[in-house]
């Protein structure tokens, strides 16, 4: 698949790394590698957006941040999820799910 078709739709961006942090903390690679895998690598969040994006919910609240250890013993930042994001990961969840119904009656009409 073609990497244009792969980049995330802009807007889905906190979407997915909510829902990947859902899962338990991880280190920003881990959460573009949980993407990748579990979207059989349709999808992909390139660094450029990932950090940014990662930023800027924890400025607002949604994921906090701390040091850990790699495996290797290099110093990693991990990112969890906060109650607050707990919440705004049910209220982007609903969102999505009633755009992708509408797109779904656009794409199939009865």
């Amino acid at each position: 698949m073609p990497d244009a078709n792969r980049t995330v739709l802009q807007g889905t961006v906190d979407l997915l790394i909510l829902k990947t942090l859902s899962w338990g903390p991880r280190h920003g690679y881990a959460i573009a590698r949980w993407i990748e895998e579990t979207t059989d690598d349709v999808l992909r969040i390139e660094e450029g957006s990932l950090y940014p994006a990662l930023y800027r919910m924890q400025k607002r609240g949604w994921i906090k941040s701390g040091w850990g250890e790699s495996d290797i013993g290099k110093r990693i930042r991990i990112y969890s999820l906060t109650p607050s994001g707990r919440a705004e990961l049910r209220a982007q969840s609903t969102q999505w799910e009633l755009m992708v119904k509408a797109m779904a009656r656009v794409l199939k009409p009865a």
